[in-house]
């Protein structure tokens, strides 16, 4: 049996939430398909059919889309049941196989005492990010104690027996072999590479649509979708309880200590829906669930990672992982500490929606790191722009999640107010700043 980490916190569990169940060889869902309609429609094995309703356009492009170039749900009657007809195309349920190597009587002497090899399984969800379908390959988002075990035989204590499986072919026989990419257990996040599958080429699956975390407030819709208790992929909802916060506990390996900025919703969300998506009433990803409070007094109270950090996460594990002998998260560090000056809650009576804006300053200047001589203690950080993009920094973590997507050699244009008066300043990423997380 696989074991939960967990670790106390204010005399509540916060645990990682992941099963160790093996998939079933037989679930209520027979098929999914779209018909002509451009609806979702499930054929149980019971003979009866459940219409989604509309979640692609007849040319089976992925919905209508707005200006914004999202799509729209057009479900007119139940949009929670359009939005996850949505998420439900890019689930996947995951399988991750391990041995172990246990010693019998004789302890750890040589020559004494027998081994032998435990084989177990766990289960946990993932997300389709790319999707190339023609040539039957994607890549897969999910988290990093998904796949990994610290009693694993493998070297880097990751499954080297992975499969994957989609929603409505929850099967032995539809199994689909995935390979590991990369991961950081600071950050939870992992991604996993199929290549090559016939499965992919015929289903009707679709990347997830990403929305920005950012944009996300209370009281928003929040669709969880997974494979709780490793029964087969499931939908439950709720909303967004905390926009922004973070949680300490035990990571993966049991013994260090991490920290994750994370979304609390209070969406049910169980063993096994570890590194399934959080979706919004659009059916668009805004998180990666990851973590519950596990308690007899408490209900409901589960966390996810925000869409943007574990978007950028995965394009890191792409770009500095796939193809190559690296297998961690390569991060830039400015070399500043910061910290929030002021905080305050704005209404927004033309829209209805209330979030929280920070003023933001720099704390501290690490020596000999790239912001030395450039920026200043005292200073309040206004925006930051890399390449095309410019973030107005509204919160503290704008900070830090921007560094997540800069490679080097680009160049942080910061705005700062530095004693009452506005500077623009540039500094150039090196490869001697990247620290692997």
């Amino acid at each position: 049996m696989k074991h939960k980490w967990t670790l106390p916190v204010c005399a509540l569990i916060l645990a990682l939430v992941l099963s160790a169940c093996i998939p079933r060889t037989a679930v209520g869902i027979t098929d999914a398909r779209i018909n002509g309609n451009g609806e979702l429609v499930l054929v149980y094995s019971d003979g009866r059919e459940q219409n989604l309703g509309n979640v692609v356009g007849n040319d089976g492009a992925a919905g209508p889309k707005g200006d914004d170039g999202n799509v729209v749900i057009t479900d007119s009657g139940n949009s929670i049941s359009a939005a996850s007809a949505q998420g439900l195309r890019s689930a996947v349920s995951i399988v991750c196989n391990f041995k172990t190597t246990v010693r019998q009587g004789g302890g750890w002497r040589p020559g004494y005492g027998s081994t032998t090899t435990k084989e177990y399984s766990s289960a946990g969800s993932g997300v389709i990010y790319r999707l190339d379908q023609a040539a039957g390959d994607a890549f897969i988002i999910t988290n990093y104690h998904v796949v990994y075990d610290a009693d694993s035989d493998t070297e880097n204590g990751i499954s080297d027996d992975i499969r994957v499986y989609l929603y409505g072919s929850e099967i032995q026989e539809k199994a689909i072999p995935a390979t590991y990419v990369g991961g950081s257990s600071y950050y939870d996040i992992a991604v996993l590479r199929v290549e090559d599958s016939a499965l992919l080429q015929s289903a009707d699956v679709c990347a997830a649509y990403v929305a920005d975390s950012d944009d996300v407030i209370v009281g928003d819709l929040a669709i969880a979708i997974g494979n709780a208790q490793g029964y087969g992929i499931s939908a439950s909802s709720g909303v967004v309880s905390v926009d922004s916060e973070y949680i300490t506990m035990t990571a993966a390996d049991g013994r260090s200590e991490v920290s994750f900025r994370v979304l609390r919703v209070d969406t049910a969300v169980n063993s096994g829906n570890s590194g399934g998506g959080l979706y919004d009433g659009r059916g668009r990803l805004i998180g990666i669930v990851n973590a519950k409070i596990v308690d007899d007094g408490v209900e409901n109270i589960g966390y996810a990672i925000p869409s943007n950090v574990a978007v950028a996460i995965a394009e890191n594990i792409i770009d500095y992982c796939f193809g190559t002998d690296v297998e961690q998260v390569q991060r830039a560090l400015l070399g500043i500490t910061v910290t929030t000056a002021d905080s305050r809650a704005v209404y927004d009576e033309t829209t209805g929606r209330i979030r929280i804006e920070e003023t933001v300053s720099v704390y501290e200047v690490a020596e000999n790191s790239l912001a030395q001589g450039i920026l200043e203690a005292g200073d309040v950080l206004i925006s930051a722009t890399v390449g095309d993009r410019t973030v107005a920094i509204t919160r503290q973590y704008h900070v830090t999640d921007m560094m997540l997507t800069v490679r080097p050699g680009d160049t942080v244009i910061l705005k700062v107010l530095r004693q009452g008066t506005e500077q623009t300043l540039e500094i150039t990423v090196t490869e001697e700043c990247l620290t692997a997380y």
